[in-house]
């Protein structure tokens, strides 16, 4: 099997002066499902090369077992330092496309078109697609050949509003992305603020925060196993 894994290119949080990106676990946690599952990984992102990590997910509280595997792995810190740009990249070429949020992914990846295309083109042609946090958030201009959002009628989850809230950036963020999806007509549900949670309808594969980055990557392993 072969995995595309979608990450940021973004790293400045609106115009607070702060830094952004990537969230470490919902790459790294998810990277090791993939690997021990037998996957061939490659990394994407907007602008190639290695895409801005959010500092605040290697602080000492964020850090997880996955993530200190990650940062002491020198082939994962290769590949992460080397990725290709997603404009280069085809759905033909990948069995399923995964998304790891952060804050990043609002800014850049929602508004896309490399982006947008590749999952119209991933899930039209059957394969299946996860994202994780803000993530589900870059499905906004994804639309059906008929021009009806991707997400409308589905059950998807994401980063709450009362997450958002909680780290203090409801106020600074492009979008809220459960705002967004359930504006968009998706059927949005949610769990408590960072509990693990997933949500699977259909080709699409949906988990709430970044705790539940490894069930979602374990859910997509199910799937593509089916």
């Amino acid at each position: 099997m072969k995995v595309l894994i979608v990450l940021t290119s973004h790293d400045q949080l609106g115009d607070t002066g702060k830094k952004t990106g990537f969230w470490l676990e919902e790459l790294a946690a998810p990277y090791y499902r993939f690997k021990e599952a037998g996957y061939d990984i490659t990394l994407a992102s907007p602008g190639g090369g290695e895409p801005p990590l959010d500092p605040k997910s290697n602080e000492p509280e964020s850090q997880t077992d996955d993530t200190r595997r990650f940062e002491a792995d020198s082939e994962a810190v290769a590949a992460l330092a080397s990725t290709v740009r997603l404009a280069s990249v085809s759905a033909a070429d990948f069995d399923t496309v995964f998304y790891a949020g952060g804050h990043g992914p609002l800014w850049d990846l929602a508004e896309d078109q490399d982006s947008i295309r590749l999952i119209e083109t991933a899930l039209r042609a059957e394969k299946p697609v996860a994202l994780v946090c803000h993530a589900p958030g870059v499905l906004r201009h994804t639309t059906h050949e008929d021009g009806t959002p991707v997400v409308r009628g589905k059950k998807v989850t994401g980063f709450t509003n009362s997450e958002e809230v909680g780290v203090g950036l409801d106020k600074v963020v492009p979008f809220l992305v459960e705002d967004e999806l359930v504006r968009l007509g998706a059927d949005y549900s949610k769990s408590d603020d960072w509990a693990p949670y997933v949500v699977e309808d259909g080709l699409l594969l949906t988990g709430q925060n970044p705790a539940s980055s490894a069930a979602t990557a374990d859910a997509l392993i199910a799937k593509l196993g089916a």
